[in-house]
């Protein structure tokens, strides 16, 4: 009786047990099923074979020093740049699964113990994502859709297809390198590389455990738990992090109290088009960019893109040269704007910043400038009337300005944009270019004060008159063509070119910049020291300007020089770009060699697309040239570039007020020339050590900007301090290896280099005689 009682019993039970099975068997093959239909797509576009082995990565287009270090990039809207799994540091891989994945080396890209986890607590011990579902959903997926459960699902089902595909395709290191070169960190924190730049100011090799705690806390939401925003959120976010490694082993409990207490330090360093280290060259690369990929397609006929298609580009720059360059610059033109304030206030300039101008031609000034601003375009583009769009350069509106005195060199105010234009006509630029003249090498570039709010480069776009920086042309070729010494004399009186002499339509009498003519015989090299005017039309007499004019252009000088006389004195427009070139032939032995900006370019993967090619001359013969160093050395030994080596006139006002980081007393041999042109309207100076020249310029932007005084206004004023601040922070840091050895003598020198008798005898060594004599 009690076996058919059991027997019925297993009976009634049957159904139930069999219903079970099909219902599982119903479930895993539905689950099955939905698997293989989203792998089909019916749930949405997959991801192809070829994608997932080469998923699409907008990569930035990256500008590398000579050095190694990174000066910038170019980029669209992802400032990303690859770093391979090698690189990144253990301390950042280990907080990232201890954080993200406690369980990512044991599972094949689905945690099936943290799904049912997630499943059991709804979400509140902690989600199920594995950084394999993490990365699919940022390379395929996109944001999950919250307002359709639907949806979310189905994304979820995605997210573990393509998860497990991904864990096929690639090996775990190759995932967590793509995932975090994959992360928007935010403030254009393209991927762990730029995340580590831009909040610490180091590569991801050099990142501390605590600070790859605060990247990986940031991967939970870049936005909400960002440093810059919420600086208490993101320290605790930290902390979990530091607890989480602690907790699976990959810190001791005493190192997670150390760091848990410890502050959390962050170098903010924003990476933008308009900040950072070399700024106007790095907008110069844009533009050689471009052309260049006009000029190299890819094997398939499309061109490069300079902002998705990650090139690497390796530039000549050297990082820490580039830094001294910029702080020169920005410690004396900040200085000598103060004195061009001081000079140019209302009561001592009704019509500041301009100089010996009508009201009418500021006016036609102003309104040209108007006409050039991108507002003036912009508004042109929207539609509106010329009379419309003035009306607007007339009303106030809130702006940020560039000045000096502010810590960021920025304020904000209120003006008409009008009022804008003429503020900024007040600032001074200036350029700044320095090459190794053996292999041209351009190891700084300087194109202005400042890019954000002054754009215009004129390093190689600005060509301004040269004054006297043009005079060793004609030197070189008198030296060249009639082998004359830099002991040959001339008598120092006042030259005239009769009309109708190599293109004359009038007598061309020039005069010394100070009216003065001593009468006597003055050696080349005294001439060119203290830039005689008398000595120079002498010169271009005898060799004629034609002879000059194919000088300059052999040694680079590019713009249309006319065969005048007049050019021994400067007038002609040149780039600093060039003349940096051109006297560069001087130091390399009379060989002019072109500057060079990039070495090689390589794409993403490494290979490379261009190696640069000298492009050399020979100008001069080796004893020319060194004859030409010798002239130019006299400039720094008793010219106008004396205040280079020499400590005088500590109590004069200009030297107190305006010669930034004086004295320099620099020892080693130098050439340089300096340059003033009529009204003091431009400064250069050049100078020259065996493996470096440097060429600088500073003016107005407009001619009728500049110092009343020849005193404040002539190039040992304006440019010369930048070249000797920037030379001793060379000299400071031994590494950067620039010469302070002599320039090399030719083996067989012809032409007689010895004048220490005469330049004794001519020698000017009174204070106000050297702060006069440059023009």
């Amino acid at each position: 009786m009690a076996k058919k009682r059991q027997q019925k019993q297993q009976q009634n039970f049957f159904p139930f047990i069999k219903w079970f099975w099909i219902i599982f068997g119903a479930g895993v093959l539905s689950a099955v099923l939905i698997f293989l239909l989203a792998s089909w797509g019916v749930f949405g576009e997959m991801p192809t074979f070829e994608r997932l082995e080469n998923p699409e990565t907008n990569l930035a287009t990256e500008f590398l020093s000579s050095d190694g270090e990174t000066l910038g990039k170019l980029y669209l809207d992802d400032n990303r740049t690859w770093v391979d799994y090698e690189t990144l540091p253990q301390n950042l891989v280990n907080a990232l699964v201890a954080t993200e994945d406690a369980r990512y080396y044991d599972h094949s890209g689905i945690d099936a113990r943290g799904f049912v986890r997630a499943l059991a607590y709804l979400g509140t011990k902690g989600g199920a994502s594995t950084i394999s579902q993490q990365l699919a959903r940022q390379l395929f997926i996109g944001v999950r859709d919250k307002e359709s459960t639907t949806n979310a699902i189905l994304q979820k089902i995605k997210e573990w297809v393509i998860a497990t595909r991904l864990e096929r395709n690639y090996t775990k290191q190759e995932i967590i390198a793509m995932y975090l070169n994959i992360y928007d960190f935010g403030y254009n924190a393209d991927g762990i590389r730029s995340a580590a730049r831009i909040y610490f100011g180091k590569e991801p090799t050099e990142l501390k455990t605590e600070e790859s705690a605060v990247l990986v806390g940031m991967l939970k939401n870049s936005s909400l738990y960002n440093p810059m925003r919420r600086e208490e959120l993101v320290y605790n976010r930290r902390n979990t992090v530091l607890g989480q490694m602690a907790k699976y082993g990959y810190i001791s409990e005493k190192e997670k109290d150390s760091l848990q207490s410890s502050e959390m330090k962050i170098n903010f360093n924003p990476e933008s088009h308009r900040e950072g280290l070399a700024t106007y060259f790095r907008m110069y690369m844009q533009r050689y960019l471009n052309n260049w990929v006009r000029e190299n397609p890819k094997p398939d006929g499309e061109n490069y893109n300079i902002y998705l298609d990650g090139l690497k580009v390796y530039t000549t720059i050297d990082s820490r040269m580039q830094r001294n360059a910029e702080e020169a610059v920005q410690e004396h033109m900040s200085n000598l704007q103060a004195e061009f304030f001081h000079q140019n206030t209302p009561d001592r300039n009704p019509t500041a910043p301009f100089l010996d101008l009508s009201k009418g031609e500021i006016d036609t000034i102003l309104m040209n400038a108007m006409k050039r601003s991108p507002r003036w375009r912009q508004l042109k583009r929207e539609g509106l009337s010329e009379k419309d769009i003035e009306a607007t350069f007339h009303k106030k509106t809130e702006m940020t300005v560039f000045d000096w005195n502010s810590d960021s060199y920025e304020k904000d105010t209120i003006m008409t944009p009008m009022d804008s234009i003429r503020y900024y006509k007040t600032f001074l630029r200036t350029a700044m270019m320095s090459m190794e003249p053996q292999t041209g090498h351009v190891k700084a570039w300087v194109g202005g004060i400042d890019y954000k709010h002054f754009q215009y480069d004129n390093v190689i776009q600005g060509s301004r008159q040269a004054g006297s920086l043009f005079k060793p042309f004609v030197y070189a070729a008198a030296i060249d063509q009639l082998r004359y010494s830099p002991c040959y004399t001339l008598p120092d009186n006042q030259y005239s070119i009769e009309p109708g002499k190599h293109g004359n339509m009038l007598a061309w009498t020039p005069k010394n910049s100070d009216g003065k003519y001593s009468g006597e015989d003055m050696s080349l090299k005294t001439a060119l020291a203290n830039s005689v005017n008398t000595i120079t039309a002498q010169l271009i007499d005898r060799v004629g300007p034609g002879a000059v004019v194919s000088m300059a252009k052999n040694m680079g000088i590019t713009k249309e020089i006319p065969a005048v006389p007049s050019i021994a004195l400067g007038t002609p427009d040149v780039s600093v770009y060039e003349m940096v070139g051109a006297f560069g032939t001087y130091a390399n032995q009379g060989v002019y060699v072109k500057p060079v900006m990039v070495t090689r370019i390589e794409d993403k993967n490494g290979t490379v697309l261009f190696e640069y090619k000298p492009e050399t001359k020979d100008v001069l013969s080796k004893d020319v040239a060194y004859a030409m160093i010798n002239l130019l050395e006299g400039v720094t030994q008793y010219g106008s570039g004396g205040r280079l080596r020499h400590t005088y006139g500590k109590n004069n006002t200009v030297y107190k007020e305006i010669i930034t980081g004086y004295p320099y007393e620099l020892t080693n041999p130098i050439a340089g020339k300096t340059g003033t042109t009529q009204n003091q309207s431009d400064g250069w100076f050049m100078g020259m050590v065996p493996n470096l020249v440097t060429g600088v310029w500073v003016g107005g932007e407009d001619r009728s900007i500049h110092f009343n005084r020849l005193l404040y206004g002539q190039g040992a004023s304006m440019a010369l301090p930048i070249w000797g601040l920037y030379m001793k922070k060379n000299y400071a840091n031994e590494e950067i290896g620039v010469s302070k050895d002599a320039f090399e003598v030719p083996e067989e020198m012809s032409i007689n280099l010895d004048c220490s008798q005469q330049q004794k005898d001519e020698n000017i060594d009174t204070e106000d005689d050297l702060d006069d004599l440059d023009f």
